[in-house]
């Protein structure tokens, strides 16, 4: 397994032998794709070179666990042994506490705006009922001590004066699309830049289902075409022989959002490489080398469009070349955007951090 590193998980130590050998286990899930049986010989191959089992607990203990434990279930066509939703689930929950710390669940969007009144979530504050005010407001406690003190005084009839409500705040909400580059450069140079990029996705996805849950995520990979992909096919997601059709991309963005009811609306776009492709009506416009004007001019338009329908576009570019950083430079002022230069190493972090400043306010 050259360029990988996985020396933390050798030693078994402190914790039980099940959920050491099911951490690497999901860790080597992103980086086979979500493949069972390759998963499973770097775990043998791990084994052999450090044994990170015992003869109290062997690898063949572990794949029975992780049967009776449902996290692997047999292909009744073909007879192969695949993961099951369950395990699908816990690696996006390995990857939000590995990247954003655990959070604390929350039962309503949080995305809170400066305004007062008729909303989702109280402010702790009681005040008179005014008109217009929905009776789910009222504070019954306060109500009743009102009328109480009212009948004290001989007045045996509840007014309008004597009801109470809760002050609420209006809560906001937020869909987003995480466009996902899946060209071929995505593995090229002997740096594997689509495994952080997935646990991202993976992430984001587990964050807003659990913090956010009024929000909504669409992921969009995009190559020398670009499609939508569920939450759940994140793990097998794989690198193409593909150029970069941004454009495609941009517009798939588009027409999600469209969809979308929510006033906010935001695109993450998670990209190592400059736009290379177009798709015309004869078929593909292709230039790897350099930039391209035409196809830059493309990229360009879209990013004009987003910014009238009021999208903002955050660039997290996986590349230091200067002349790609001139390029997402312009393409970040023509939306009016944001873009940030990054390696690998943060990445969860910068995208985490850039996505609770966006739900702060409204974009």
């Amino acid at each position: 397994m050259p360029g990988f590193k996985f020396s933390k998980y050798v030693k078994i130590d402190g914790q039980p032998p099940f959920e050491k050998l099911f951490d690497l286990f999901r860790e080597l899930l992103n980086y086979t794709a979500g493949d069972y049986s390759e998963a499973l010989d770097w775990m043998n191959q791990l084994d052999r070179e450090h044994d990170i089992t015992n003869s109290n607990y062997g690898m063949g203990d572990f794949i029975k666990d992780l049967k009776e434990k449902g996290f692997i279930k047999e292909n009744p066509e073909n007879g192969t042994i695949e993961i099951t939703g369950k395990t699908e689930q816990s690696i996006r929950q390995k990857a939000l506490e590995e990247i954003f710390g655990k959070l604390k669940k929350s039962q309503n969007g949080n995305h809170r705006t400066v305004y007062t009144g008729k909303g989702d979530e109280s402010t702790g504050e009681i005040r008179p009922f005014q008109f217009g005010d929905n009776i789910n407001q009222l504070a019954i406690t306060e109500t009743m001590m009102n009328a109480y003190s009212q009948m004290i005084g001989g007045n045996d009839m509840i007014t309008e004066d004597d009801f109470m409500v809760m002050e609420r705040e209006h809560t906001s909400q937020t869909s987003t699309v995480l466009m996902i580059d899946i060209s071929h450069s995505m593995i090229l140079y002997g740096e594997d830049r689509i495994t952080p990029a997935k646990k991202v996705a993976m992430a984001l996805a587990e964050l807003i289902k659990t913090k956010y849950p009024k929000d909504t995520l669409d992921i969009i990979v995009f190559g020398n075409d670009a499609w939508q992909i569920e939450v759940k096919d994140l793990p097998y997601l794989k690198v193409g022989p593909f150029h970069t059709n941004t454009v495609a991309g941009l517009k798939l963005a588009q027409d999600l959002l469209r969809r979308r009811k929510n006033q906010n609306k935001q695109i993450f776009m998670i990209t190592d490489g400059k736009p290379s492709c177009l798709k015309e009506p004869g078929g593909y416009y292709m230039n790897s080398f350099g930039l391209d004007r035409k196809i830059v001019n493309k990229c360009l338009n879209e990013a004009a469009i987003c910014r009238r329908l009021k999208i903002p576009i955050t660039t997290f570019m996986i590349a230091r070349d200067p002349y790609l950083q001139s390029f997402v430079e312009e393409f970040t002022q023509t939306n009016n955007g944001r873009a940030f230069f990054t390696g690998l190493k943060g990445l969860g972090d910068i995208i985490f951090k850039d996505f609770e400043h966006n739900r702060s306010k409204k974009v």
